[in-house]
């Protein structure tokens, strides 16, 4: 009997050395493999061929347009392992489809000057290695275009099942000729070995020249962290708020957009308490940026829902809701309104947001 236990111990503990080695293996090949950006790098600018641009003139208005598209994958059925619910996988390939057929819709009832999106895959398991930039950039085919990277990992190994290879980022387009682009990292919120398969997120930065004017119509794209201990979204927050003073400083326009995990201070949220249990979102304080700045948020529907559950068929009235997609504006831009379009969750767990602005 002694002999038999002892064999089972010394097989356990070769499964468990095994297990080890693979993990370590999978860790140092992550991390040789790991992506890391440089603090600023250019962007590619795609356009069509022969467009004739419309140059944007002070006093038009312009309708700006931001939505995180949650990679196709998380409609009214999905939950998120992440924000409590069970699943890695959130959706059939025919369902992510159909998704983003109905995300393209949603975008062009905009009537859309610019738009940003969020969470948009280019190669990735979780969205069956669709190209989603092809799908908007065709959608939009006379629009300027940029990718920058938040999320690239060759193999996520968590949870079980794991998430796998991820290629992911910020898009931008606009009916209005992109100048110039660029990737501008921000902090990382994780260290080793967390961080080698973690989002390395950014602002993308997109310059728009004005007609007879030296000046520039800067827009950032960005997607702030989610999941860390707040200190990330703080250092993140700084950056964004000292980048953004720089450009107002140069006398440029400046429209920040996109889903900052956070709600702004002063909006009202009342509406949308946090449930016992449910992620929290943490507050962007409107007092740590230049005092030129506006935040603008629409209490009125909520942008983003959570996770711990499928929204469809759901008691929608005890639903985890948030308010944390929106725009920050610098002097010299006029604001018409801001609205959340309330699209009940159908095919993202965001909603988009409308921005509508002049120059002055």
């Amino acid at each position: 009997m002694r002999t038999v236990f002892r064999k089972i111990i010394v097989f356990l503990m070769r499964v468990i050395a095994v297990l080890f080695l693979l993990a370590f293996a999978v860790i140092m090949i992550l991390t040789v493999r790991e992506y890391r950006p440089g603090d600023t790098e250019s962007l590619t600018v795609h356009s069509s061929p022969g467009i004739t641009y419309q140059p944007l003139a002070t006093g038009e208005e312009i309708n700006i347009v931001t939505l995180n598209v949650g990679y196709g994958a998380l409609g009214d059925n999905a939950d998120f392992f992440m924000d409590g619910g069970k699943s890695v996988t959130t959706a059939t390939e025919t369902r992510l489809a159909q998704n983003l057929a109905g995300i393209k819709g949603m975008l062009a009832d905009t009537a859309p000057d610019i738009i940003l999106l969020q969470e948009t895959d280019q190669n990735s398991s979780r969205s069956y290695h669709t190209d989603e930039t092809i799908d908007f950039s065709s959608a939009f085919p006379y629009y300027d275009n940029t990718f920058a990277y938040n999320f690239k990992v060759d193999f996520v190994p968590y949870p079980i099942p794991p998430i796998g290879k991820v290629a992911s980022g910020l898009m931008t387009l606009s009916r209005y000729q992109i100048s110039s682009a660029e990737r501008i990292a921000l902090p990382c919120s994780f260290s080793w070995p967390v961080k080698v398969a973690n989002l390395k997120r950014c602002l993308s930065v997109n310059r728009i020249p004005l007609q007879n004017s030296d000046k520039e119509l800067v827009i950032v794209n960005l997607h702030l962290e989610a999941y860390d201990d707040g200190e990330g979204k703080e250092a993140q927050t700084k950056m964004l708020a000292d980048f953004l003073k720089q450009e107002a400083d140069k006398g440029n326009y400046v429209i920040a957009g996109g889903d900052f995990n956070q709600s702004f201070s002063g909006t009202d949220t009342s509406a949308y308490p946090e449930l016992e249990g449910m992620w929290h979102c943490g507050l962007l304080n409107q007092n740590s940026f230049d005092q030129r700045f506006r935040f603008l948020a629409d209490p009125s529907a909520p942008s983003c829902r959570s996770l711990d559950k499928p929204i469809a068929g759901a008691d929608r009235d005890n639903f985890q809701y948030y308010l944390i997609d929106g725009f920050i504006v610098s002097g010299g831009v006029q604001v018409k309104s801001v609205t959340t379009l309330q699209y009940d969750f159908k095919y993202t767990d965001h909603n988009p947001v409308l921005l509508k602005v002049s120059l002055n």
